[in-house]
């Protein structure tokens, strides 16, 4: 296994203040680099050790904050902060151009490449970047196929990738399909992967689906997912070009 190192990172977001975790691989080389963005309950050690792992691939990798540093386990706190978020582009993009700050400002992460990926509401503000038209490689999501304000997607300068769950109600097919609808009419390099049978968040092992009716963990298409992540990196952001 690759030798990594970690740290902490802390920066103004939102009103708040983040706490964010930067994973770096061995060496003093330029890397790609990643901004990771997690679920809207916050980041977790589940976005952690991803952010570990890419670091393990060769990556800089930085898995941003949305709660400045809390985990919001309750469905309804959460639920009270991410829903403004998410109803507020301008808001999730001032989120995502602070850590994206962050990352361009480690002197090993190359600017002109770099990923985000996101799951949830941290995958919704990657999009957000690329609707600002931010100069990413790729924008990859699982669990946020989520719309933006009209003709806006036409700013997206890379390929979109979107992981979803058959039986995800928070995005069902209608809002699957008006996400692709989206993307198609932009003329963006999308594609869409739906895992048979899973639920919202099926990607987070902490998940209890007695917790929120829709939400559950899908061992198997955790681990498919995770795979598709890394190999659309690879093709899309390859460590070495």
């Amino acid at each position: 296994m690759t030798t990594i190192t970690t740290r902490t990172v802390q920066y103004p977001a939102d009103g708040l203040t983040m706490i964010g975790h930067l994973a770096l691989p061995a060496g003093v080389d330029r890397r790609p680099a990643v901004l990771l963005g997690p679920e809207g309950t916050g980041l977790s050690d589940v976005e952690r050790r991803r952010a570990d792992a890419l670091a393990e691939l060769g990556y800089i990798a930085l898995a941003f904050d949305l709660h400045g540093g809390r985990y919001l386990s309750d469905p309804e706190e959460m639920l009270a902060r991410c829903l403004p978020l998410l109803a507020d582009p301008d808001r999730m993009r001032g989120i995502g151009h602070a850590a994206l700050d962050v990352l361009r400002a480690e002197p090993r992460a190359d600017p002109d490449r770099i990923a985000a990926i996101g799951y949830g509401t941290g995958g919704a503000i990657g999009l957000e970047l690329g609707r600002d038209g931010v100069n990413l490689r790729v924008i990859g999501t699982v669990n946020a196929t989520t719309t933006g304000r009209p003709g806006e997607a036409a700013r997206i300068r890379c390929p979109v990738w979107a992981g979803v769950g058959s039986e995800d109600p928070i995005m069902p097919p209608a809002q699957r399909d008006a996400f692709t609808a989206e993307m198609q009419a932009a003329g963006v390099d999308w594609r869409l992967v739906v895992y048979g049978g899973a639920l919202h968040a099926f990607h987070h092992p902490s998940v209890d689906h007695t917790v929120r009716p829709g939400v559950g963990y899908h061992p198997r298409h955790a681990q498919r997912a995770w795979r598709d992540v890394v190999a659309l990196l690879a093709e899309c952001l390859p460590v070495t070009e």
